[in-house]
């Protein structure tokens, strides 16, 4: 995907607080400065690059399929980088049949980021910034769910209930801002 095709899709997204907002800047403006986006060499060349983040919820109750992430020791939604090249809804495709068995069910919002993060990770062998696009994949509870076991230790469904009363370090730093604003999109509020 052309570069300026990813700063569009970035462009396009409707912060829904200051934070989003900021890291939107900051991508926009990475997005403006560079000429690769890319992960190239594992595991943080160049130590800026992109990803998409796929939020399997099921629209009957606003629940989140969330996965046990080795790497990071953190409960976090599936996803991974996008290739050199590669269309991040297409990486959005590719992980969720990767990682969880399932086909992509875009049909919430459509094939288009609802959220973005700007996020310094901190694992066991880099430091980097990954610049975060959260897909919605529409997922239901009693469909099986097939783990890729040598990424996760486990997955289970939370509830908004549950994500809110858990403790937050568990998790990517910024899940509950997305779960806040899926919440009326999916209508619950």
């Amino acid at each position: 995907m052309p570069l300026a095709a990813v700063r569009d899709l970035v462009a396009e997204l409707a912060p829904a607080d200051d934070l989003e907002r900021a890291h939107q800047a900051d991508a926009l403006a990475w997005l403006s400065g560079t000429d690769d986006i890319y992960r190239r060499r594992r595991p943080a060349t160049p130590p800026k690059h992109l990803v998409s983040y796929t939020v399997l919820a099921d629209p009957a109750d606003g629940a989140l399929f969330l996965i046990g992430h080795r790497l990071s020791g953190l409960t976090l939604p599936p996803g991974g980088h996008v290739e050199p090249g590669e269309d991040p809804a297409a990486a959005a495709r590719r992980e969720t049949a990767e990682e969880l068995g399932l086909a992509a069910d875009f049909s919430i919002i459509g094939p288009r980021p609802l959220f973005v993060t700007v996020t310094r990770t901190n694992g066991r062998d880099s430091v980097h910034t990954d610049v975060s696009l959260w897909y919605v994949i529409a997922g239901d509870r009693r469909s099986p769910i097939r783990l890729d076991e040598r990424e996760f230790t486990g997955g289970r469904w939370w509830t908004p209930a549950e994500i809110e009363a858990a403790d937050p370090a568990r998790f990517d730093p910024h899940l509950a801002r997305f779960a806040a604003k899926l919440g009326p999109v999916i209508g619950r509020a």
